[in-house]
């Protein structure tokens, strides 16, 4: 079934994705309605009527905006059952994100392909795309009951994401040129966001998660802990022994890629679910309950959720989600089980777990993207990664072959970076240059720079006399075939006289050291395959914790030159461009731009790919209804959020 879009906005621009993704747009129906369900004529869980009847809630109608927004579901469920779904650790976050938080001003349509109303019930661009007046749902509310309206956007942007004391920069989706655009109330349910230059992909951005900023922070409960509403603000810093009110703010509101934005039950929110236990500390479990007060509906006028509560299972290993899964005791999950290796496992166990396999479909570029520190603080490893030639005698010393058909059985091709084959921008260079395995040419190059001599154990030296060898970080609990790949990548490197160390940490460690620029290199799947707009790290130095060849040079990026380093013209000519590129409405003329960026990409051969990402899977309960069979698989499309869980239900 192709996904229905009943209701179109003039404004809502349709990217130029749709022949790559035809193959799977659609495997259920979720559109909004171009009618708005009466208030008074919608029905809500048994659970909440009873509390309506016994006085301790108000009525629906009372509680859900004049026209919520109707989603067409391939079957009207029922109400009832707990989802079940792992976490793993206490860092998977963005796991409970995916799952729930999808409610920005406007989100993705199934096939990842347009941007359809949500949050905000309709909008309007100008002519240059510096001005988005977007209207509200009258009557919407948080889920403690308060009125939401433009105030809290305009304090969610402009006292809080433009706070230099809550952001060092403010975040890059409400920024274009430099600058960060403006907030400005016209009603309660009308606010503009302008900018001092065009921004045609700002839609875009407010659908992907890091564009969740706007209906983040609830004035009426988050500016009790900001000094401009507050001014004994100092007062709870102290009481709570933090160093200062943004931390305690971070710890109370969240924000949107910390584990304390599901931390503090009290915190109002948007989402179908709210928490009742907390994601804190030694948790073992994080259990969410449906919010009376949410603002979507069936065609039938039933409140979404259909599911009463949610429970996140938080698993240690990924040994234990699997066991659940075949036990059945998970009713969704693809995140961390999604690797080839577990496939047939279960494929073999799906008669026993009462689950269905559930198609992901890749919008990455890269599976494996190794990121060699082009900034790195010493001096000499620093000049060994910023040659172009040696980052080129270890791509062609690699046999990616052995690597796909080992590690990924067989079903990708070699790959550097770049849009996937088949994308309007693919860019043939870009993704297959220096791919071939060819370990004479290798070994010729590193002769040539002067790194020829080698140790008894066959390892080369640099000209001081020190050993070629650097780690590369990777994250074993997350990614476990980048270690198999790193593993095999160490033996092709050796045979060449380079020696690495396949550096397996945990995911905080992760992070702090890249956030630091204290590693040497660092793995990561590579993403702008379907997306490049959305998701550029690795065509520039854009993303701050992602591009992590070169973290300082994202930093200067994004704070327009106040903070990292200073990176080279190239990478100074491609942030200009991509900056245009954003900036201009025009598709073709936007790929012509970006094919300039792409054509400096491949010429500094910044990253090493090694092969083009594989699609994934999930499972999904057997009596799970509503839930497509196949959808994206990307930050940028949170899965499976955009598919809209709210109207999931239990069909037995």
């Amino acid at each position: 079934m192709s996904e229905d879009i009943q209701q179109r906005t003039p404004h809502c621009r349709r990217l130029d994705r749709r022949s790559v993704l035809k193959g799977f747009a659609g495997a259920t129906a979720i559109s909004a309605l171009p009618y708005a369900a009466r208030a008074e004529g919608a029905k809500e869980a048994p659970a909440l009527a009873k509390l309506v009847v016994d006085g301790k809630l108000a009525p629906l109608a009372d509680r859900i905006p004049a026209s919520p927004m109707v989603v067409t579901v391939e079957k009207v469920g029922r109400y009832g059952g707990a989802l079940r779904r792992g976490l793993r650790g206490s860092a998977d976050h963005n796991g409970i994100l995916r799952m729930v938080g999808n409610q920005g001003l406007v989100r993705w349509n199934l096939a990842f392909t347009e941007v359809l109303p949500n949050v905000a019930e309709k909008w309007e661009v100008n002519a240059d795309s510096t001005e988005f007046t977007f209207h509200l749902r009258k009557g919407m509310k948080w889920s403690d009951g308060h009125p939401f309206t433009a105030d809290d956007i305009v304090f969610a942007i402009e006292d809080c994401a433009k706070n230099t004391e809550l952001y060092k920069s403010p975040p890059t989706p409400i920024v274009i040129g430099g600058k960060a655009g403006t907030v400005t109330k016209i009603d309660d349910t009308t606010m503009k966001f302008t900018f001092a230059s065009p921004y045609a992909l700002f839609l875009e951005q407010m659908a992907t998660p890091l564009g969740q900023h706007p209906t983040l922070f609830a004035k009426h409960y988050c500016s009790q802990f900001h000094p401009k509403y507050n001014p004994a603000v100092a007062d709870l810093v102290k009481a709570a022994n933090l160093s200062d009110w943004g931390t305690l703010f971070r710890s109370k509101c969240g924000d949107i890629e910390i584990p304390t934005r599901w931390g503090n039950a009290d915190k109002p929110t948007l989402d179908p679910w709210v928490i009742k236990e907390p994601y804190t500390g030694g948790a073992t479990r994080v259990v969410m309950e449906r919010n009376p007060y949410f603002w979507q509906v069936d065609t039938a006028g039933n409140q979404l959720p259909y599911i009463d509560r949610l429970n996140f299972n938080i698993s240690q290993d990924v040994e234990s989600l699997m066991l659940d899964v075949i036990s059945g005791r998970l009713d969704i999950q693809e995140r961390h089980i999604d690797t080839l290796q577990n496939k047939p496992t279960l494929s073999q166990n799906m008669q026993k777990g009462g689950y269905r396999l559930i198609e992901l479909i890749n919008s990455g570029s890269q599976q494996v993207q190794i990121y060699l520190n082009l900034t790195h603080k010493d001096p000499k490893m620093r000049e060994m990664f910023a040659n172009k030639e040696f980052r080129k005698a270890l791509s062609l010393g690699m046999n990616r072959s052995e690597i796909i058909e080992l590690v990924y059985l067989g079903q990708s091709q070699p790959y550097q970076a770049g849009p996937r084959p088949g994308h309007p921008w693919y860019h043939a260079t870009l993704a297959t240059q220096f791919s071939e395995f060819d370990q004479a040419q290798a070994n010729a190059i590193l002769d040539k720079l002067g790194y020829a001599k080698k140790d008894a154990n066959g390892f080369r030296l640099r000209p001081d006399g020190q050993k070629i060898f650097f780690a590369i970080d990777v994250i074993p609990t997350l990614y476990p075939d980048e270690v198999d790949a790193l593993e095999l990548a160490k033996r092709h490197w050796a045979d060449i006289g380079i020696d690495i160390k396949v550096n397996t940490i945990e995911r905080a460690l992760y992070y702090t050291r890249g956030d630091n620029n204290d590693h040497d290199a660092a793995v990561w799947p590579g993403p702008g395959g379907l997306d490049p707009m959305l998701d550029p790290r690795d065509f520039f130095a854009q993303h701050t914790q992602g591009s992590r060849y070169a973290v300082p040079w994202a930093q200067w990026y994004v704070s327009g030159g106040k903070d990292g380093q200073e990176p080279p013209e190239s990478q100074k000519q491609r942030m200009k461009l991509f900056d245009q590129a954003r900036a201009t409405a025009d598709l073709q003329k936007r790929g012509e731009i970006m094919k300039q960026l792409f054509d400096l990409t491949a010429d500094a051969f910044e990253t090493i790919g090694i092969c083009l990402a594989v699609n994934a899977f999930g499972i999904c309960k057997t009596n799970l209804a509503n839930v497509p069979a196949k959808y994206p698989n990307s930050w940028s499309w949170p899965n499976p959020g955009p598919a809209l869980p709210q109207q999931f239900f239990f069909s037995t």
